[in-house]
C-alpha cells in the first residue's frame, strides 16, 4: 500500500476493505498526518481499514476547521467510488482523533449531518486560547478565544453531538488530557455506549514512528538487544493499536 494524496486528504487503500477511517491529528502535527501518525495509521490500514487522513492547519475558528475537513474527507470518498479503488457497497465509518482533532470530530458530529458508525477520541483537549498558546499573553496581540469556546463546545456536545458509539482513550502520563470531562459528558447523552481506557504512554505516543532494525548473514547478541529495544519503543504504541482494533471489530484478530 502507497500513501496517496486525494482531494486534499492522505489516503491508503487496502485490499478488501472492511471499513473506513477519517482520522484527524493534534493542532501542531496535523499539516502531515501521514508522515506524523505514519506507522499507527499504516497499522490500521493493514488489518482492512481505508485511512483517509485530512491535514489541517489550526487557526481561531474550530467550527470552520470542522466543516473543511469533513467537506475534504467527502470529497476524497468520492474520487475513490469514481475512480472504483473503493466499491460503492456499505462500508461503516469511523472518526478517530488525537488531541484537538478529537475536538474536530466532536464539532462534526455535533454540528454537521453525519453518519459514524463511531468515533475514537485519543488525548482529548480543549483548552482555551491562553491555555493552549501560552505565549499569547505575552506578545502584544489582542485576548482571543477559539470559536466555540471550550464552555460552548462542551453544551454542543452536551445537546446535539450525534454519534452514539464512542471510544475514548487516555494515557497514564498525559497532563493535557481531558478526557474525564468529556466521558462525564458522553455518558450523559449515550449511557452504555462509552467506553473510557487508560492506556501506558503520554500525549504523544499516537506519534510513534517505525525503528527499522536491520539484521546481518548473521543473527548477532547485538542483534537480539536491537530487537529487545525495538519491542520495548513500540509496547505502547501496540497496546494502543489493540485496543482501536478490537473496538473497532471484537472479533478480528489482532
Amino acid at each position: 500500500m502507497d500513501w496517496k494524496e486525494i482531494a486534499g486528504n492522505w489516503v491508503l487503500v487496502p485490499r478488501n476493505p472492511i471499513g473506513i477511517i477519517h482520522f484527524l491529528g493534534g493542532a501542531f502535527v496535523a499539516t502531515a498526518p501521514h508522515l506524523t501518525y505514519r506507522w499507527l495509521l499504516e497499522q490500521l490500514a493493514s488489518k482492512g481499514y481505508v485511512i483517509v487522513a485530512t491535514p489541517f492547519v489550526n487557526t481561531i475558528d474550530h467550527s470552520a476547521i470542522a466543516k473543511s475537513v469533513l467537506l475534504n474527507f467527502e470529497r476524497a470518498l468520492e474520487r475513490l467510488h469514481d475512480s472504483s479503488r473503493l466499491h460503492k457497497r456499505y462500508l461503516p465509518i469511523y472518526g478517530v482523533g488525537h488531541s484537538m482533532g478529537c475536538k474536530l470530530h466532536l464539532l462534526i458530529g455535533s454540528l454537521l449531518p453525519v453518519e459514524r458508525a463511531g468515533n475514537i477520541l485519543i488525548s482529548f483537549n480543549n483548552y482555551a486560547a491562553k491555555d493552549a498558546i501560552p505565549l499569547i499573553e505575552q506578545l502584544n496581540v489582542p485576548a482571543f478565544e477559539f470559536i466555540p469556546s471550550p464552555l460552548e463546545t462542551n453544551k454542543l456536545v452536551q445537546e446535539k453531538y450525534n454519534v452514539r458509539r464512542n471510544l475514548l482513550i487516555k494515557f497514564t502520563n498525559d497532563n493535557l488530557d481531558q478526557s474525564a470531562t468529556l466521558t462525564k459528558l458522553l455518558q450523559k447523552r449515550f449511557a452504555d455506549m462509552v467506553t473510557v481506557q487508560t492506556l501506558s504512554g503520554t500525549h504523544t505516543t499516537p506519534l510513534g514512528q517505525d525503528i527499522r532494525w536491520q539484521i546481518g548473514e548473521s543473527f548477532t547478541p547485538f542483534d537480539a538487544i536491537g530487537q529487545w529495544f525495538k519491542q520495548e519503543v513500540y509496547r505502547e504504541q501496540n497496546e494502543l493499536k489493540r485496543s482501536l482494533l478490537l473496538w473497532l471489530n471484537p472479533l478480528s484478530p489482532v
